[in-house]
């Protein structure tokens, strides 16, 4: 923890960013821009994707497989629902303030649980009444919604940016409303260079405009596992960084906040530590 901690306080020193608190399970902490970073390379032209939304496929989640994979969320009587209803709202406050509407989840390393604070968060989102969310796996390489959910959709963003399929047919709600999941079922090859096609491009862009309410979560490869990041970062409005208490090295976690953006950095999860279980008002 400790050696987080001062991994953390290193990094922020060098964006000039606040130092986050002591042991603050799924909790983001908000970070302030310094000067805007260089303007990146050009990007690809956007390329429209005909999407025709109908009746999203519903499909009905395993209570028990959930609980297996620590998807908690999903049920609000779960006692650790309360850490992601405060990321939640930490998040959208700070994405409305901003007009941000595009989230991308990611972490320094392999095995940090930046899939399972995805899933819980847009999970999270999809219970406040008045916002929807999308969820996306764009972890191309090693995806993992879909198995965490225990749900296996076909066609899947396979087919979709193969063009083997259209966006809505490979979403599925999760049987629960203001929610849609847009599964990867397999690795893609030669990720990072889809992640910066024009393909990729107009997907984003389409499932960003088509409405006003939804926040989209994007679910990314760790920082350090290749260029994937790098080259679907321009597409995002705000980056959550996810950090596993004991999984990323000092130098690792220094490493990877210097290819964030500051002025997109929208906070820091410290993943894996020990977390409060509380009770609910209960009844007189």
């Amino acid at each position: 923890m400790e050696r987080i901690k001062q991994a953390l306080e290193k990094a922020r020193a060098q964006t000039g960013s606040p130092t986050p608190p002591a042991h603050a399970p799924a909790r983001a902490e908000h970070v302030s821009a310094p000067a805007p970073a260089p303007a990146p390379a050009p990007l690809p032209v956007a390329t429209p994707i005909e999407v025709s939304y109908t009746q999203t496929q519903v499909v009905r989640l395993d209570p028990a497989h959930l609980e297996r994979h620590r998807i908690v969320s999903f049920h609000k009587a779960n006692p650790y629902n309360w850490a992601f209803d405060v990321l939640r709202t930490q998040v959208l406050q700070k994405m409305d303030e901003k007009g941000w509407r595009t989230l991308a989840v990611t972490s320094p390393t392999l095995e940090s649980g930046k899939s399972v604070v995805a899933i819980n968060l847009a999970i999270s989102v999809a219970h406040h009444t008045q916002r929807t969310a999308m969820l996306v796996d764009f972890d191309l390489r090693r995806p993992h919604v879909g198995a965490y959910l225990g749900v296996r959709k076909n066609p899947s963003l396979n087919d979709v940016l193969s063009g083997r399929a259209q966006v809505s047919d490979a979403l599925i709600n999760p049987d629960l409303p203001r929610l849609v999941v847009l599964p990867t079922n397999a690795p893609v090859p030669k990720a990072a260079e889809m992640l910066s096609s024009a393909t990729v491009a107009g997907l984003v862009t389409d499932l960003r405009e088509r409405y006003d309410d939804r926040i989209v979560i994007f679910d990314l490869p760790p920082v350090m596992a290749g260029d994937d990041v790098m080259a679907i970062l321009p597409r995002m409005d705000a980056v959550l960084m996810v950090v596993g208490n004991g999984d990323s090295t000092q130098r690792e976690i220094e490493e990877s906040m210097r290819h964030i953006p500051a002025d997109r950095l929208l906070g820091v999860v410290l993943n894996k530590a020990e977390a409060e279980v509380r009770g609910g008002y209960g009844y007189y």
